[in-house]
């Protein structure tokens, strides 16, 4: 019973490990981290910019910084953990994503990109 949950374990532990490191690491301080090449060489902001900080924020538990930051990636993360629990309760079950859901996340990812770069939108800009 335990072994079918251990690649669920080795996830969790390796998302623990990143989660310490980005909590302890601040990337509002320059220097520790890579700047975004989208950023650096068009000026314009990529879905994942300010990623790193949303990601300190919420490991501090500032969720209205988290989401300051980036709010997509606050809204993935979530998704994402709700995924792991699901795995980690039926480790067998593999559910099938429908393409439609695919789609609309990307389409959805591709508005809040755009939107982000925009005027209208710079509340949606870290």
């Amino acid at each position: 019973m335990i072994t079918s949950r251990l690649p669920a374990l080795g996830v969790l532990g390796c998302v623990l490990l990143a989660l310490g490191y980005v909590g302890a690491v601040d990337p509002h301080e320059p220097g520790h981290y890579p700047l975004c090449p989208v950023l650096r060489y068009s000026g314009l902001l990529c879905p994942g910019c300010g990623g790193l900080r949303s990601v300190h924020a919420l490991v501090h538990g500032d969720l209205t910084a988290a989401f300051a930051a980036n709010a997509f990636v606050v809204v993935v993360l979530l998704a994402a953990a709700g995924g792991w629990a699901a795995w980690f309760a039926r480790p067998a079950f593999r559910p099938r994503v429908p393409l439609t859901l695919v789609w609309s996340a990307g389409a959805v990812l591709l508005v809040f990109t755009v939107l982000r770069n925009l005027p209208p939108g710079a509340a949606l800009a870290p």
